[in-house]
């Protein structure tokens, strides 16, 4: 019953989509006052709900969004996002790819490509990246907590071309430069001849969970274009972000 009556007050919290009170919310759910309030500190104790602007107001809380969002499958977020992929492969005319960190991994679990039958393009590929030496998973990395940092810098950094980055030096200095301007290049560090430039998609207070990139061959991907281009994929990363997170809600 206890459970039950828990579960209940998020689906009003949920559904009205709005901040509020506890007296709101008692209203509704026809509670008890006292009860109601027991139960709606215990949310708010267990990150569920949070307060939002101080004013005795509660929304859905962050702790609740990450396990919405760690329990969504691909399939779930491709479907939002990829309207935004499509019409970013249609402007930058490359391909246009968004990964997703789960597991101590990164997977590219969805791609879009130009309309322009002639336009010669790369394909990434769908499934599991380098951590030390893709574009992808260094926007990830590069805002992720120490330990998983540590993780990639102490764990195999294989130089696939000579333009891989293998020290403890170079990837967090990288890492930094990452940060500075908001998205990370891979410079032909896993094939000679391509290059990609990608975004974190950062998910309220939970950090960069998903990264949006774009890739194409070294003769048009030089630093001038990728950056011009990684400008741009952190707009549509913001777009990407708040078509999950209202997916997210929806489904809470």
């Amino acid at each position: 019953m206890h459970l039950e009556r828990l579960i209940n007050l998020l689906e009003i919290f949920a559904v009205i989509g709005r901040p509020v009170s506890a007296t709101e919310v008692q209203a509704a759910s026809g509670l008890p006052k006292p009860t109601c309030y027991r139960l709606v500190q215990t949310l708010h104790e267990q990150g569920l709900i949070e307060e939002s602007g101080g004013d005795g107001r509660y929304v859905i809380g962050e702790r609740l969004i990450r396990i919405a969002l760690l329990g969504k499958s691909d399939v779930d977020v491709r479907r939002v996002a990829a309207p935004l992929l499509k019409g970013a492969a249609s402007v930058f005319n490359e391909t246009v790819f968004l990964a997703r960190f789960r597991d101590s991994k990164v997977e590219i679990i969805h791609v879009e490509t130009p309309d322009d039958p002639a336009r010669a393009f790369i394909h990434p590929g769908i499934g599991e990246r380098p951590l030390h030496a893709c574009s992808c998973s260094k926007a990830i990395a590069a805002f992720a907590e120490a330990e998983f940092q540590d993780t990639i810098i102490e764990g195999s950094l294989l130089a696939y071309t000579e333009h891989t980055k293998t020290t403890r030096q170079d990837l967090l200095a990288e890492f930094d430069i990452v940060r500075r301007q908001g998205f990370a290049d891979c410079d032909q560090e896993i094939d000679i001849g391509i290059s990609s430039v990608a975004a974190p998609v950062t998910i309220g207070n939970i950090g960069a969970t998903f990264s949006v990139g774009a890739v194409g061959p070294v003769r048009r991907f030089g630093t001038e274009y990728r950056h011009n281009i990684g400008r741009q994929l952190t707009q549509l990363a913001t777009k990407i972000s708040g078509a999950i997170q209202l997916c997210n809600v929806a489904e809470v």
